[in-house]
């Protein structure tokens, strides 16, 4: 089976699933590969958090892993030091092959159930695959609440080419603006990431923004903050992790250089 019949077998499931939620996914056209993988995202999204086959999951990891790997991957021998331990990199944070990359959860924790949204939510539960929300859904079932913010959960990464997420809600910034309180809150995801990524033996922590795009925290603020408790997170603890920053937008590769040195 191509790539092109296990999309249009993945999809025909999807449709002819009956949980009602594909029913909120427009459906574009099927003419062409995009149409398709367009329209596979926007009913994985919506999707909720019930079994599969496991002829949907054969056939579905083999197309993400395909896809996964159709692009240029990143690891860290391909990056230079910031700092010690200290690594930024700007890019799609679903293609580094890192032991570990930061997922920016919302407190439901189970991805970003709107169709196609470009939030990082939605990309890595898409290219992870549908056992990545079943897998949220059984941590949120046995703690019996929502994810509070400032802690942090440890996943498989299933069809990516990192090994394990760390999921983290990071504060949302409303109208008031940011608060010591909101900001408290930032430095405890990073610091719940950095301890549970050493608790499980990792080596490589690759972080994204976190609250920086649909929770509304301004970028410098939150760039100084992810910096300064990474640093003093590996000096009080003696931490050997090896920490990327990973960033997407022009804007904060220039901050997070300019916070580490990189540029005057």
């Amino acid at each position: 089976m191509d790539q092109e019949a296990r999309l249009d077998y993945l999809t025909d499931y999807l449709l002819n699933e009956k949980t009602g939620a594909t029913r909120t996914v427009v459906q574009p056209k099927r003419n062409t590969a995009q149409e398709k993988l367009a329209l596979f995202r926007g009913l994985c999204n919506v999707r909720p958090p019930e079994p599969v086959t496991d002829e949907f999951i054969t056939v579905q990891d083999a197309f993400l892993t395909q896809w996964n790997t159709e692009r240029p991957l990143t690891a860290l021998n391909d990056l230079e030091a910031a700092a010690p331990q200290i690594y930024v990199w700007q890019g799609d944070i679903t293609s580094l092959a890192a032991d570990v990359i930061v997922n920016a959860a919302n407190s439901d924790f189970l991805g970003c159930t709107q169709a196609n949204h470009e939030c990082i939510d939605n990309i890595i539960h898409t290219r992870a695959g549908v056992e990545l929300r079943l897998e949220c859904d059984a941590v949120i079932k046995a703690q019996g609440r929502r994810e509070p913010m400032g802690k942090a959960k440890m996943t498989k990464a299933y069809n990516l080419p990192a090994d394990n997420i760390i999921h983290t809600v990071g504060p949302y910034i409303d109208a008031r603006g940011v608060s010591p309180l909101k900001e408290k809150l930032l430095a405890s995801s990073y610091r719940s990431c950095l301890a549970l990524a050493d608790e499980h033996g990792q080596s490589t922590i690759a972080f994204c923004c976190i609250s920086t795009g649909e929770f509304n925290f301004p970028n410098k603020r939150a760039a100084e903050i992810a910096v300064q408790t990474t640093r003093e997170y590996l000096n009080d603890s003696g931490s050997a992790l090896n920490v990327i920053f990973n960033v997407f937008k022009d804007e904060d590769l220039y901050i997070y250089q300019t916070l580490l040195g990189m540029k005057e």
